[in-house]
């Protein structure tokens, strides 16, 4: 079967790419496999989990308007969105690893423009680390206090490599917003009348609906965990004022 061929990147078709993409003037080609839907299937089961993703770091990003009186909600909504990052980290991660690995159908479908590849591995790696420091303060508490380094002069702690790594993960992740918020409701509607039936359905179903319960549950346990957290300690020990 052949494969789309390589082309130079110049740098206006490269942010025209993008545009096409963001748009959704130009959408790429996911060839349809029986059972599973292969690419075409793997799309929108990725595009699904994004959208869902994009509704909970909003309700996360709403609680820090309040955080001292919604902290119980902050780490509920964190908990909630561990399983979902990771099952759309697993989706692409098998894209990426089928194309590279060869696998025709997906090497047909091509990789996504230019800037997104780039972009992609960002919002992961930020996504993680702000899941993954944030999951660390609940347990630590007061200890989040304690200088764990030093960088430039400036002495780090668990609580500010959160805050650090959630204003890396703003940035990236507002551009890949930008970028892939219009294809991903495209491809979960179905992207129009005229696109072929997909295989594997109640199969991508499934997984959202055994995801979500699993955020749920994973919520519930993060919110209840042991912290010695409360809406009088959200400020440094010796300063005035919030976070």
């Amino acid at each position: 079967m052949p494969t789309r061929a390589a082309e130079p990147a110049r740098p206006g078709r490269v942010v025209g790419d993008v545009i096409a993409s963001a748009t959704g003037a130009e959408l790429r080609h996911d060839p349809v496999e029986p059972r599973t839907g292969g690419p075409a299937g793997n799309a929108r089961l990725t595009a699904w989990v994004g959208l869902l993703l994009l509704v909970g770091f909003i309700v996360e990003c709403g609680t820090l308007l309040s955080l001292h009186a919604m902290l119980p909600v902050h780490f509920l909504v964190g908990g909630i969105l561990i399983p979902l990052v990771v099952l759309k980290t697993a989706t692409t991660g098998w894209r990426i690893a089928r194309y590279y690995l060869g696998a025709a159908p997906y090497r047909i479908a091509g990789p996504p423009p230019l800037l997104l590849r780039i972009l992609g591995p960002l919002v992961v790696l930020t996504g993680l680390a702000v899941l993954g420091t944030g999951l660390a303060l609940v347990p630590l508490g007061q200890a989040s206090y304690t200088v764990v380094g030093t960088v430039a002069g400036q002495r780090l702690d668990a609580l500010t490599l959160h805050q650090l790594s959630f204003v890396l993960w703003l940035a990236v992740t507002s551009a890949h917003v930008l970028a892939r918020a219009v294809p991903a409701m495209q491809l979960a509607g179905g992207r129009s009348h005229r696109s072929p039936a997909v295989p594997g359905r109640a199969g991508r179903f499934a997984v959202v609906v055994l995801t979500v319960a699993a955020s749920i549950c994973t919520g519930i346990v993060v919110m209840n965990l042991p912290t010695d957290w409360s809406s009088g300690h959200l400020h440094r020990p010796g300063h005035v004022g919030g976070r």
